[in-house]
């Protein structure tokens, strides 16, 4: 079950909903528009903020700092996990828990643009549509400091009824290694106001179900790819993860080199049963401490996964991850690149492109030329 669209209005850094320019319509319906005012055309002329479609394959999210890249994620995440209120109804946590960490009302989320009067998060999957009112001007909620807990004016359950009985299995990785800190924290998070967002213990608890019994044969591979490149295999027991090696020295986690460590976190996910056909994986910066000859057995892992029916959502500053990945596709629908980029009103605006190299306004490939233009300078005494 993929998640074909996503539509952000006035949310977080996602401002600017605009009316469409009459130029990018049919010539009767401008004259029409011009002549009657584009309120009458609102429904067709009113964009959002962000308005995406993806693919069921690899979609690479790329672009500068705070250009909203891992609020992309969190905001598909969240979607995820509220597709599963029939089946798992505390699955979910509060919206507004997967973006802070504060555990307070957060003014942030609320960007109000003059003339627009409401914010919101919309997914897609299908014929199938989740819809979050972040804020809206006409409500009459007098304790504001409910707004970080729960929409202005909550969507109805009768609304989201399809969408709470799709049960997409998601999983989205944070860039922050969690497993080093598993002992206690768990509980601690359930009692106190812990300073970690949902996704960052959602992550834990997916890494301490149980494995599962039954396991592809594909997943068989990546695991046995995983298992050859750490040595050996992951466990949790006494709240605690391990490495246990070929040899059987038992390493615990927060012991272990940071990269081996994120091998081991998609180790175990894939041994619980969580990343097989019809899940959502969503891996922020999945590059981060990887050593780079490591960088074609991560992107040959992530085909394999998604040959298996999984769809990835990837958000990453890296070249050389994004070559592998473009390189290493069999076919054009394999995977959908989407830069993002502020425009002079500090508008988010996307492009995108199927082939990397077709890529424009791409901030990876301006600092690698940024770099040569300073090698070359260099060398020539400059």
């Amino acid at each position: 079950m993929a998640i074909d669209r996503l539509c952000l209005r006035n949310f977080l850094m996602f401002t600017g909903c605009k009316i469409k320019d009459f130029e990018q319509y049919p010539q009767d319906r401008t004259a029409e528009a011009k002549e009657n005012g584009p309120s009458k055309f609102e429904n067709e002329l009113t964009v959002e903020s962000f308005d995406e479609t993806f693919i069921d394959g690899i979609n690479f999210f790329l672009g500068a700092n705070a250009t909203g890249k891992t609020s992309l994620l969190k905001c598909i995440y969240a979607a995820c996990e509220y597709s599963n209120q029939a089946t798992a109804p505390n699955q979910a946590r509060l919206f507004y828990d997967y973006f802070s960490s504060s555990k307070r009302f957060v003014w942030e989320i609320y960007h109000k643009e003059n003339g627009d009067d409401y914010g919101s998060v919309r997914a897609f999957s299908g014929e199938n549509e989740f819809r979050f009112v972040t804020w809206n001007s006409a409500s009459e909620l007098r304790d504001w400091s409910e707004l970080g807990r729960k929409p202005v004016i909550p969507t109805s359950a009768l609304e989201l009824r399809d969408w709470f009985e799709l049960g997409i299995k998601s999983v989205l990785i944070p860039t922050a290694e969690m497993l080093s800190h598993s002992k206690g924290l768990i509980a601690m998070s359930l009692k106190w106001d812990i300073p970690f967002d949902a996704t960052q213990t959602d992550i834990l608890v997916n890494a301490q179900l149980p494995g599962t019994k039954e396991i592809t044969n594909r997943n068989k591979k990546i695991l046995g790819m995983i298992s050859d490149t750490i040595g050996g295999e992951v466990v949790y027991e006494n709240d605690t993860f391990y490495v246990v090696k070929t040899d059987g020295l038992r390493v615990e986690f927060s012991l272990e080199a940071e990269g081996f460590r994120k091998l081991g976190l998609l180790w175990k996910l894939i041994r619980n049963g969580l990343l097989e056909c019809g899940s959502v994986l969503l891996w922020d910066e999945p590059e981060a401490s990887i050593n780079p000859e490591l960088m074609p057995l991560l992107v040959d892992i992530l085909y394999i996964l998604k040959n298996d029916g999984v769809q990835i959502f990837i958000a990453s500053h890296s070249y050389l991850l994004a070559k592998y990945i473009d390189i290493k596709k069999e076919s054009e629908s394999d995977v959908l690149f989407i830069s993002l980029y502020k425009n002079e009103a500090g508008e988010i605006k996307t492009a995108r492109a199927k082939n990397y190299s077709l890529l424009e306004r791409n901030p990876i490939e301006k600092a690698e030329e940024s770099l040569f233009n300073a090698v070359v300078a260099k060398s020539m005494g400059g």
